[in-house]
């Protein structure tokens, strides 16, 4: 906690992080500042409820470097379980009721599985084969409130803030971490950053590898073909140097590809032990070139691995992958490397379910984000302490005390006892 309120910028702020963190962890449906601070001075709450709010909501301390404290306190204690394997991008939906909170718009939320009005935050995670910490975490910004000058004003968002399309936000949390040194890892997201040509580009440009999931749609040079070269010189003019495709020689959907591949080509991979079994399904993979615009190019893509899962029985592929992992990486390890993203999963419930972090009940940017690197200090406390205890001890079940609401306490909003 020294490390903590170091990184927050004043001593003053050690105790009101201590007793948020506090908070957090405490057994408890609802993590957001009333009930917390009803838990934590039942004798008085309404101190302790200032207290904790100007820390979240008010208090100018830097997320960054607080983050930066957790992942220096942290990091090595996975690290001591096992070496770091990979780099997780993510992005998970807040669902929110009305229009004022920052962020809030109509928008994919994985949470419900569908457009709802909600706010979405991307992380990056690292992670080894056992436990993963987010070291990045930022909300993502429709045009509808990056260009409206009201709505940055009432959420208090800074003037740096602009607009970034998701895979952006990765980007520029990834090129952050490999600045800072962060001991690398394979970086692994889903289709909807993988499908996005600049990200893969931007990540290899960083010097690090990926194994990130495709659509089905995306087109690939299948093996042994690329594009043709540029068209032979004319007597007048520059010489051609753009490749080229014709009717007779294009590009294929890894679709397509995937349905003309032998039989042979696919083999059953155990990845991990689940809660009851070890996960299997059947898997190919194959080398090819991506043909994303390759026609505005003088050279064609270089060749990367393409994964594929099509369980057995399915009519159709399940996923795709793109890696840059060399080519003789074993089909199993590529396969564990690419389903690793499930780990985030785990993450995000226990944030969510366990140390409230949805819960935050304010409208503007600080708050949110100070809410968020609050709870992502606690669960790294509990990434680092869970070796000491059994495997069935989790968060929300380490059987800590907590005090009883006061018998007068009453939640703001809610109907005085025995009134409709």
């Amino acid at each position: 906690m020294k490390g903590l309120a170091k990184a927050a910028g004043h001593a003053d702020r050690e105790t009101p992080l201590k007793n948020y963190c506090a908070g957090l962890l405490l057994p408890g449906e609802r993590k957001s500042v009333e009930p917390m601070a009803a838990r934590l001075a039942p004798d008085n709450v309404q101190r302790m409820h200032q207290s904790l709010h100007h820390l979240v909501a008010d208090a100018p301390w830097s997320d960054e470097e607080l983050l930066r404290q957790v992942r220096s306190s942290v990091l090595p204690a996975m690290q001591e379980q096992g070496k770091t394997v990979c780099w997780i991008v993510d992005d998970t939906g807040f669902p929110k009721k009305g229009s004022h909170s920052v962020g809030v718009a109509r928008q994919y939320c994985g949470q419900v599985g569908k457009q709802d009005n909600c706010r979405v935050a991307v992380s990056l995670s690292v992670a080894t084969w056992s436990a993963s910490l987010p070291i990045a975490f930022r909300l993502y910004l429709p045009e509808s409130w990056t260009e409206n000058k009201k709505k940055r004003k009432e959420g208090g968002i800074p003037e740096e803030i602009q607009f970034q399309t998701k895979p952006q936000i990765a980007l520029a949390q990834i090129k952050k971490a490999v600045e800072e040194e962060v001991t690398r890892g394979v970086v692994v997201a889903d289709a909807g950053y993988g499908v996005d040509g600049r990200f893969r580009a931007g990540i290899t440009e960083l010097g690090l590898e990926y194994a990130v999931g495709v659509q089905s749609s995306l087109t690939v040079w299948a093996p042994g073909t690329k594009p043709l070269p540029p068209a032979p010189r004319q007597q007048m003019g520059r010489p051609p140097r753009l490749l080229r495709r014709d009717k007779h020689h294009q590009p294929v959907s890894v679709k397509q590809l995937a349905s003309d591949l032998p039989a042979k080509a696919w083999k059953t991979v155990n990845w991990r032990q689940g809660t009851e079994q070890k996960l299997r399904s059947r898997f190919a993979a194959v080398r090819v070139r991506p043909a994303h615009r390759d026609y505005e190019q003088d050279k064609p893509h270089a060749e990367e691995t393409l994964l594929i899962e099509w369980p057995k029985g399915e009519a159709e592929p399940a996923k795709y992958w793109l890696s840059t992992l060399a080519a003789d990486t074993k089909l199993k390890d590529l396969v564990a490397i690419a389903k690793q993203r499930w780990i985030i999963e785990r993450d995000y419930q226990e944030l969510k379910q366990e140390l409230g972090l949805g819960h935050y009940e304010g409208r503007g940017w600080r708050g949110f984000h100070h809410h968020a690197t609050l709870c992502i200090a606690a669960y790294g406390f509990l990434v680092a302490e869970r070796s000491r205890f059994s495997p069935s001890a989790r968060s929300g079940h380490l059987r800590l005390s907590v005090p009883e609401f006061p018998l007068d306490f009453q939640p703001r909003g809610s109907h005085p006892s025995g009134t409709a």
